[in-house]
């Protein structure tokens, strides 16, 4: 049997894959990606990509790309409640409620403060394309669809996997130091045998990709997504969700939507086209409706995260460790930044920069933020039950019953006052999925579980609210704060210092013995580390609008060490006497490597120096 070997083979072609083929490809790593499927998605599946995902497609390169096929900033500015769309009653298609999504278009000034990045909105069927061709522009990066894994054993030292070329029907071995599986679980998983533990069946669902014009029946040209509460279904899942895909218009005039329906358990309707495309003309009011329908695609709302998320040399990321009910858009986020965290670790080990105990800090970092993302998944997919209580929907009353629960949203009644009023309240409370910005930006990674966060003593923080606002940080373990600054008149985002694979020292204006120190390290360790000073009046860097003073948490003579992930891993609040000492301890107790004795003097570097 033919034999290939690779530092690193990845299972799996979807979004975690592909972004991990492309970040080890970026590090120096070569890579083999096989996927069983033919192709990339044909089926939109998930489609917003948060602020933090979009930072890592612009290190990538491939974000100007996403962007030119993105939903434009004015057409995902919020999410509506209709009932219906159209028919003869008079409530059809009047807009029950309405609320801001993700920033509002890059409007909101957190979401502004936190990122150069705006959140942007790509089906995965037109998303993957850009990633694997992304991927495909690296030397060190070798993509196989329509190969699959059938079989895997690891020892100490390699991973023997068996794959299948499904066009030729011919089997290899792939011999790599290390795999990932982001294989959405199909495989991998099952393979070394990590269950899943969570909730396997929260709701059946049936999505529909189809083709309309839509234009005459709707307005609000910033809604991106519409919850179709027709008052004869009852509620918001069962009455259908709409979803504007684009791809060359966008609000109501988008050619291509997406269409979610939720069935019971033991519903036929179903698995049935002509059933499921009933029930859409029924959601809409729109009898005589006839889409081009491209794919019908049955599924089912899970919260599952798996039992580890390593096995010996096998990581999991993405669907393959944790999978998320779609509200919010987590899944496919949590599975790059999954990537983010792991492919950095990898190369450092690869490369011997880093010892193999680098490698332990993965699961405990990201198992942590994957299981609460979809804890907040489920909450807000649920919450929308809330929605519907308040609006005074429910499949169990009939048609006329809930026409006039909902009939004092827009007439004037006794009870219109207090209804309006809890409709609206109980809308705002779906900010948990729409205004999630410390769950999908701001999540930390706790020094007392990770060696690769080293605590400086600092309490940690009470949040004012864990998931709806993100508060800027440098405590270790914090993502590093966005701020604009200037170097000879150009001005650039702070992150954007942190080049692919390297660490960044920052220091205050007067920190030239960190910069100095972090310097010789570098020459000394061959590690791939810049320093700069950033300040307000001086340093290498000006902060012109103040807003890395506003939270930097440093004195000017402190700094703080950014790892190649964006995560601050180390601050000091001040100058210390032995700047080289405290650095280069930091940097090894990071990378799990053996300290280094100092050739100058002899003395073993210690983190309390």
């Amino acid at each position: 049997m033919k034999e290939i070997e690779t530092p690193v083979v990845i299972v799996g072609g979807g979004g975690g894959g592909l972004t991990a083929s492309m970040l080890l490809s970026a590090y120096g790593v070569k890579s083999l990606l096989v996927s069983r499927h033919p192709s990339t998605s044909i089926l939109p599946k998930a489609h917003v990509l948060n602020q933090r995902t979009m930072e890592i497609f612009t290190e990538l390169g491939v974000a100007a790309e996403i962007l030119a096929r993105s939903t434009p900033a004015e057409n995902m500015k919020a999410t509506g409640w209709y009932a219906g769309l159209a028919g003869d009653h008079d409530g059809y298609g009047r807009r029950l409620g309405r609320l801001e999504v993700w920033g509002g278009g890059y409007t909101d000034p957190d979401f502004i403060a936190a990122s150069p990045c705006r959140t942007a909105n790509v089906p995965q069927i037109r998303l993957e394309p850009v990633l694997k061709a992304g991927a495909e522009t690296f030397p060190e990066a070798t993509i196989r669809f329509g190969h699959e894994l059938l079989d895997l054993t690891q020892d100490g030292d390699e991973v023997i996997s068996t794959v299948l070329d499904r066009d030729t029907d011919e089997q290899y071995l792939v011999r790599s130091r290390y795999m990932i599986g982001a294989d959405g679980g199909r495989s991998v998983g099952g393979l070394l045998g990590i269950d899943m533990a969570g909730e396997a069946n929260l709701m059946r669902m049936v999505s529909t990709h189809l083709s309309a014009d839509l234009s005459r029946y709707l307005e609000d040209p910033d809604v991106l997504i519409r919850w179709l509460v027709n008052p004869d279904f009852g509620g918001s899942w069962a009455s259908g969700v709409l979803v504007g895909m684009g791809p060359d218009h966008w609000g109501a005039d988008s050619e291509e939507w997406v269409f979610h329906l939720q069935f019971a358990p033991d519903d036929p309707a179903a698995e049935d086209p002509a059933a499921i495309l009933e029930r859409i003309r029924a959601a809409m009011g729109i009898p005589d409706f006839d889409p081009v329908i491209h794919h019908i695609s049955p599924w089912t709302m899970q919260s599952l995260v798996a039992e580890r998320f390593r096995e010996g040399r096998v990581f999991l990321l993405g669907d393959a460790a944790h999978r998320h009910p779609p509200t919010g858009g987590l899944g496919l986020n949590s599975a790059v930044h999954d990537a983010y965290n792991l492919a950095w670790k990898l190369a450092a080990v690869l490369q011997g920069r880093a010892g193999a105990a680098l490698l332990e800090t993965y699961e405990p970092e990201r198992k942590p933020v994957d299981a609460a993302n979809v804890e907040t998944a489920v909450k807000a997919a649920m919450n929308h039950f809330t929605i519907d209580a308040a609006l005074g929907l429910s499949p169990d009353n009939t048609a006329e019953a809930n026409w006039a629960a909902i009939r004092p949203l827009w007439q004037e009644l006794p009870e219109s006052s207090a209804r309006r009023q809890a409709v609206n309240q109980a809308v705002v409370s779906q900010t948990v999925e729409f205004r999630h910005h410390n769950v999908e930006f701001g999540y930390e990674y706790d020094p007392a579980t990770s060696s690769a966060v080293i605590d400086d003593g600092s309490p940690q923080h009470e949040p004012l609210d864990a998931v709806r606002l993100y508060e800027p940080s440098t405590r270790p373990g914090s993502p590093l704060p966005h701020a604009w600054v200037e170097r000879q008149g150009e001005r650039i985002a702070l992150g954007t210092l942190v080049e692919p694979g390297h660490f960044v020292l920052i220091a205050g204006e007067h920190g030239q013995a960190w910069v100095d120190a972090a310097e010789q390290i570098a020459a000394d360790r061959g590690l791939p580390l810049r320093a700069v000073r950033v300040g307000v009046l001086a340093g290498d860097f000006i902060d012109v609008r103040c807003a890395w003073l506003r939270n930097r948490e440093i004195a000017p003579d402190g700094a703080l060490l950014v790892r190649p992930d964006r995560y601050v891993g180390f601050r000091s609040h001040a100058c210390v006497a032995d700047p080289y000492a405290v650095l280069d301890a930091a940097l090894a107790h990071i990378l799990a490597h053996e300290l280094p004795v100092d050739a100058v003097n002899g003395r073993q570097p210690s983190l309390l120096s």
